[in-house]
């Protein structure tokens, strides 16, 4: 294992170009609309980095620009020291064998007209892999993630949700990839189906060594699941720390608001939830200084007019950074984490058998 990280993203920028019409276009105004604005982050071989925050806030378009299926408007993006946004359209088309993404909806990713085995065949296609042992291969996907062989025949909409997801992973893992982008890969799932996907998951990286980006806005499943976690707030990062320092010990006032609206399903552990005020400012025109002070309860004016950087805390555990002027001033490990249960259990994967029993005739279980 090197030193240095499989992934290294500095200064990462996605910014989209809108024009309200045909003579806006013609008169040359355009608006930005900034997703990303300015990402930095590093995942270690083998690792999973969870990337967690509020919809809209960058994740999604991140993952996109990582893999250039969005281009990245500025910023480098190292896999393995290699920098892809300089490779040409063949070099990343090779480089994706190493790469690859789970999407969000299944039902949406899959092509409804081709087979399972289709779909499971085409990467390795693609790339002119297992030539002569296809056939093969898709039957040891398939058995990989849980899935009867003899269901390969069948298409993407005789599958349940749960069902079609496995399949979006297997179809993942055909060209055998070191590094995978999960994005919101359980978030329209059950929370049974969830836990199910999350084991597979897991039992997926141990066995092929993978290296995951998991992306998600559900905390319960980012502490289970991921080594360390980066938030977003306005397409930018705000705070990074393993996932233990995170949930015990947060820092940004973003970050502890996303804790205290972990809903408690105990009466008896009820505690003060305080809502964030106003709204999410548009990325067509964000706030000056600190992107989140319009919401801050810790606000001064000093945070108007700085845009602080991600920095290390002072007192904090290694790799425990956070964007915020004031962070220094907060007594690190007595935050209202130590004090207060606000971790929601309700969703625990150890609940939930590694093994699941395939669906024998392929048909949509139950709790599928």
């Amino acid at each position: 294992m090197t030193d240095a990280p499989l992934v290294e993203v500095r200064g990462l920028r996605k910014h989209f170009v809108q024009n309200d019409g045909l003579i806006d276009r013609l008169m040359g105004a355009e608006e930005r609309i900034k997703a990303v604005d300015g990402v930095d982050f590093e995942i270690e071989r083998g690792e999973t980095l969870g990337l967690v925050g509020e919809s809209g806030s960058g994740k999604s378009t991140t993952a996109r620009s990582l893999l250039r299926l969005d281009e990245p408007t500025a910023g480098t993006v190292r896999y393995d020291g290699t920098d892809l946004t300089e490779l040409s359209a063949g070099e990343m088309k090779a480089m994706r064998k190493r790469i690859q993404m789970v999407f969000q909806d299944p039902a949406s990713s899959l092509n409804r007209r081709k087979t399972i085995s289709q779909l499971l065949k085409q990467p390795m296609e693609i790339h002119g892999l297992y030539e002569g042992e296809r056939d093969e291969r898709v039957d040891e996907l398939m058995e990989t993630v849980g899935l009867p062989p003899q269901l390969s025949n069948r298409y993407p909409h005789e599958f349940s949700g749960g069902q079609r997801q496995r399949v979006g992973i297997a179809r993942a893992l055909a060209v055998d990839p070191e590094f995978i982008v999960a994005d919101e890969p359980v978030s329209a799932l059950d929370v049974s189906i969830q836990a199910q996907i999350l084991n597979l998951l897991m039992d997926l990286q141990d066995e092929l060594d993978l290296t995951i980006l998991f992306i998600a806005h559900d905390l319960s499943v980012i502490r289970h699941f991921c080594d360390r976690v980066a938030v977003m707030y306005l397409g930018e990062i705000v705070e990074v720390a393993d996932g233990s320092d995170l949930f015990e010990s947060p820092q940004h006032p973003y970050t502890k608001s996303l804790l205290r609206a972990i809903p408690e399903p105990d009466p008896a552990l009820a505690r003060t939830r305080t809502a964030l005020e106003g709204e999410v400012p548009s990325p067509l025109d964000p706030p000056s200084g600190c992107s989140f002070h319009s919401r801050c309860p810790n606000a001064t004016e000093e945070c108007m007019a700085t845009d602080p950087p991600l920095e290390a805390i002072s007192g904090a555990n290694d790799g425990h950074e956070a964007a915020c002027i004031h962070v220094d001033e907060f007594e690190y490990g007595t935050g209202f984490v130590a004090e207060e249960a606000v971790v929601d259990d309700r969703f625990s994967i150890e609940g939930f058998d590694h093994a699941d029993e395939p669906v024998a005739d392929g048909g949509r279980s139950d709790n599928e």
